[in-house]
């Protein structure tokens, strides 16, 4: 219906640019959120790493350690000491790691919006440029026309995001099943534990345990992803793994009821908090769904009145 069929497709084109250096854009400011909040978590654990070394230190020499061989229980205390120093180091390490990914991340959206920057100004000056020529056109259906194919962009940026929302919110339900299966195999063998299995079910459990944690710093990042996503579309949150207590193993030294009771207390609370993060990653997803449905509704509504004002009288 324009003049320039060729304006019209760079026009396409530069909203296409336009679009997704939005779309980076809110990704990019999500990610130096996420950054900010893995750097203060990381200074506490590193804090706390500290303590828990000097707390080795001083049972392997020194006062503390004459004390507690005095007190015969000396190997018990600074076997339970070094596990929670390991355990300590483990989630430094994750956070560290956690936080390169994320710093990855940044950089690569830094360099996308570098390229896509001019988009905004391009896309600018072509609007204008049709502007004048639907005006020049004298064509009394140039104007809608050209408003509905803005709208129309639009609606097929969005539809793309929510598919990128969907897709990362599969992806983390996904790393979230897998915790799951660990915590479940865990709980089995606690429940065992708890009528006797002995030293075979506490290695078995301790196994589990430390795959459930190693599996939640990959649910930890699919969140991370999803999370940026859903910001994408307006949607803030900022889910966060439970802890895998790693640490539960140093329980076996101690082994009897009570101490059964309380492990298979803490699987179960940690499991509970992953079942109801699953769920809500679930439930976003259909929300994710619904919200599609109803671009794609609106998107064909626009295509339908495209098409009357383009058909032949």
């Amino acid at each position: 219906m324009t003049l320039s069929p060729e304006l019209d497709e760079r026009l396409h084109e530069a909203s296409a640019r336009m679009h997704r250096a939005e779309h980076v854009r809110r990704l990019r400011e999500t990610t130096a959120q996420q950054i900010a909040d893995v750097r203060s978590t990381l200074e506490d654990l590193e804090v706390e790493l500290a303590q828990e070394e000097r707390d080795v230190a001083r049972l392997e020499g020194g006062l503390s350690a004459v004390l507690a061989r005095m007190l015969g229980n000396r190997e018990e205390r600074l076997e339970r000491e070094r596990a929670e120093a390991v355990v300590a180091r483990e989630r430094v390490d994750g956070h560290r790691a956690r936080l390169a990914q994320l710093e990855a991340d940044a950089a690569a959206a830094d360099a996308e919006l570098a390229v896509l920057e001019p988009a905004s100004r391009e896309y600018a000056r072509l609007l204008a440029e049709k502007e004048q020529q639907l005006i020049r056109s004298g064509d009394p259906r140039a104007r809608e026309l050209a408003d509905l194919g803005a709208a129309l962009d639009r609606l097929s940026a969005h539809v793309r995001e929510c598919d990128e929302a969907h897709q990362a919110g599969r992806g983390a339900h996904e790393a979230l099943g897998v915790v799951l299966g660990f915590l479940n195999s865990a709980r089995n063998a606690s429940t065992f534990d708890m009528f006797g299995g002995g030293l075979l079910a506490d290695a078995y459990e301790h196994d589990k345990l430390t795959s459930a944690d190693e599996a939640a710093w990959h649910a930890q990042r699919a969140l991370d992803v999803f999370s940026r996503e859903l910001a994408d579309i307006g949607v803030a949150a900022r889910p966060v793994m439970p802890k895998v207590d790693t640490r539960w193993f140093v329980d076996a030294f101690f082994d009897n009821i009570i101490s059964d009771v309380l492990k298979h207390q803490r699987i179960e609370k940690t499991r509970a908090e992953v079942k109801k993060l699953a769920q809500w990653v679930a439930d976003t997803g259909a929300h994710l769904q619904a919200r599609r449905a109803q671009l794609l509704a609106e998107r064909a509504r626009l295509l339908t009145r495209r098409e009357e004002l383009l058909r032949p009288a």
